[in-house]
């Protein structure tokens, strides 16, 4: 008996959840209504911010109709878990309403109305959280007089082959849905190309004087980030007996003080007009080449020798110089790069010079797996080459990224060149796809916690975005992330559910 009982506490503990679903359940496994001689009302409405998925009991006059209302926020689809909802019944300049401040459970709200008259009503829903507000309108909502009315009136619900994915399904995995839009789509030439980086954004650092190079830190190398201002190295030439760069610059200053003093007293006298103007020119003109050398020469300096610093927020690209090495002026020390603009050199076969004559716009991948358009980022193409070589058989195509690569210099992108003149198509996220033997289908979302497996043709690709040529209609909202969990749900062999409580 006792071996019976705890039995009995298990089965009985193994059939309560970890967590509030926030719907009941029959014996069965499906969804349960309270008031089950009532038909139910059922709307899925998608704004820019927000899905609302909401089920209730028909609106009849003297009776207390309960909302099951499930709030997604879009941006990535997640649950709506604090904040109120105010759900209002409104004619005209008269209506009814009902706030609550919270979930019963995270995203499901449940207000509830009483209707005092039959028509047709406008039913708001006013949504706000601490991050956004909205609203959403349903129009031609009928409150009914009867039961009796309400059960001839409504069609009852037609058993169909959709997919039930409940939110609570949804909200708890990385998922997303996009409504297919209507765009332009352009004829592209997949291919590949190399990153570089621009022109601009290198600059050499050269040696300012005659010195032995000492690094700021042992971990100087090819990689580095440096940031402006930022000490690399430092130029010495302490102990040398000839070319010591501090014996120049006294000798320059000494230069400079002498002929300052010689200016001062050229401009004096000027100003008595005892000496020519020409003679005090040739003087103010030494004074300047004086000043400007010794500038020169002590910029940067302090008592250890000149500091060579970083003129930008970048990377160390290369290290021409060893630390200790002696460098005369003007040798190479190293080459830093910004990055904040890439170069990117698309090679492609000569057969499709036509076409390049009327190129629109590239698509690259500045990272791994992320599409990005040239055009929308701002960038430009720069040239298209017209000739071709023995040892160069391909026609280059270079273009200005302006967004920051994460891909190292040299490494290859998959590239897609538009060319031609677009037309207007239905697309899709390429996320949105599911391959099978070669046949493409998309997840449709239908309504809140159905969906559909629908088979479609595709056509051109345009960066991340997938024509579709048949099969899918803009507006239809598509499954961009999680498709492969509704389809596996849809081949579970369990029957859709049928509704929440209220």
């Amino acid at each position: 008996m006792r071996y019976l009982v705890i039995l009995l506490i298990l089965l009985s503990a193994g059939c309560r959840s970890s967590e509030d679903q926030g719907h009941s359940h029959d014996e069965a496994g499906e969804h349960s209504h309270e008031g089950e001689g009532t038909p139910a009302m059922a709307f899925t409405v998608w704004t820019e911010k927000t899905e609302l998925f909401v089920e209730f009991p028909a609106l009849v006059v003297g009776q207390t109709s309960r909302f099951a209302a499930h709030f997604t926020v879009l941006q990535g689809h997640r649950p709506v878990r604090e904040g109120s909802v105010t759900v209002s019944l409104i004619r005209g300049n008269k209506g009814i309403r009902h706030t609550v401040d919270g979930p019963n459970s995270p995203g499901i709200f449940t207000p509830a109305l009483q209707p005092g008259e039959a028509g047709s009503f406008q039913l708001v829903f006013d949504i706000n959280t601490p991050d956004y507000s909205d609203r959403i309108t349903l129009e031609d909502i009928p409150v009914f007089a009867s039961l009796a009315e309400a059960a001839g009136s409504l069609p009852k619900p037609e058993e169909g082959n959709d997919i039930s994915f409940l939110k609570e399904q949804a909200w708890k995995m990385d998922f997303q849905t996009r409504p297919a839009t209507e765009k332009e789509i352009y004829e592209t030439l997949p291919t590949s190309g190399t990153w570089q980086v621009a022109p601009s954004d290198y600059r050499t650092l050269v040696a300012p004087a005659n010195g032995r190079v000492n690094f700021s830190r042992s971990s100087l190398t090819e990689g580095s980030p440096v940031s402006k201002g930022q000490v690399l190295m430092t130029l010495s030439s302490s102990g040398f007996a000839r070319e010591n760069l501090e014996t120049e610059i006294q000798k320059a200053r000494a230069e400079l003080n002498r002929m300052e003093s010689e200016y001062e007293r050229k401009k004096a006298l000027l100003n008595s007009r005892i000496v020519p103007r020409a003679e005090f020119e040739a003087v103010e003109q030494n004074y300047l080449v004086a000043k400007a050398n010794y500038e020169t020469l002590s910029q940067g300096y302090t008592g250890n020798g000149i500091q060579v610093a970083a003129p930008f927020d970048g990377y160390i690209k290369s290290i021409a110089s060893v630390n200790g090495d002696y460098v005369a002026q003007g040798a190479t020390l190293l080459t830093i790069t910004s990055h904040k603009s890439s170069m990117l050199q698309v090679q492609v076969s000569p057969r499709y010079a036509r076409e390049l004559q009327s190129i629109r716009n590239i698509w690259y991948q500045p990272a791994p797996g992320t599409w990005s358009s040239l055009l929308a980022k701002g960038g430009k193409i720069l040239s298209v080459g017209k000739e071709v070589e023995a040892d160069q058989p391909l026609i280059r195509i270079y273009a200005e990224v302006n967004e920051g690569v994460e891909m190292p210099e040299g490494s290859f992108t998959e590239v897609q060149v538009a060319f031609g003149n677009p037309g207007l198509s239905t697309v899709v996220p390429a996320q949105a796809l599911l391959e099978d033997y070669g046949e493409y289908s998309v997840i449709v979302q239908r309504s809140g916690e159905a969906f559909e497996r629908r088979y479609v043709q595709i056509g051109k690709r345009n960066g991340n975005e997938v024509e579709i040529t048949q099969g899918l209609a803009p507006g239809e909202v598509v499954v961009t992330k999680g498709a492969y969990q509704v389809k596996m749900a849809s081949m579970s062999g369990q029957a859709p559910a049928h509704g929440h409580a209220h």
